[in-house]
């Protein structure tokens, strides 16, 4: 997908300020049963097709509105993810923005985490 120079610029300065986390390192995470939500910030057309397994949707258009009803501890570890890795790191940029101190991205999105065949569920 060809992305519009303006949009990349914005994920590329949300990129510098927050933390990203591979798809490997975030299915070792589960693995390991590490404490942490992992959240799908894709449409809700997006989800219904399916999700990584444990995943809980709120989509990147109501995050900041609905975040804090769902996670109010700020401090707790939240890995978001979308498609590919972009939205999930404008939306992981605003809840740092927000306050929210354990925010990470997960690069390479559903496709990625597809790809390398990893659980799912519908």
């Amino acid at each position: 997908m060809g992305h519009s120079e303006g949009f990349l610029k914005l994920v590329n300065e949300a990129k510098s300020n927050i933390k990203e986390y591979t798809i490997d390192e975030v299915s070792q995470k589960l693995q390991n049963n590490e404490t942490f939500v992992f959240i799908d910030v894709r449409e809700e057309s997006e989800w219904q097709k399916g999700r990584a397994k444990n995943a809980i949707h709120i989509g990147k258009g109501v995050i900041e509105r609905d975040i804090e009803s769902n996670v109010p501890d700020k401090s707790t570890e939240v890995v978001l993810y979308c498609g590919g890795g972009f939205r999930s790191a404008l939306a992981a940029d605003a809840l740092n923005k927000m306050g929210y101190q354990n925010v990470s991205s997960m690069d390479g999105g559903m496709r990625g985490w597809l790809a390398a065949g990893l659980p799912t569920e519908e």
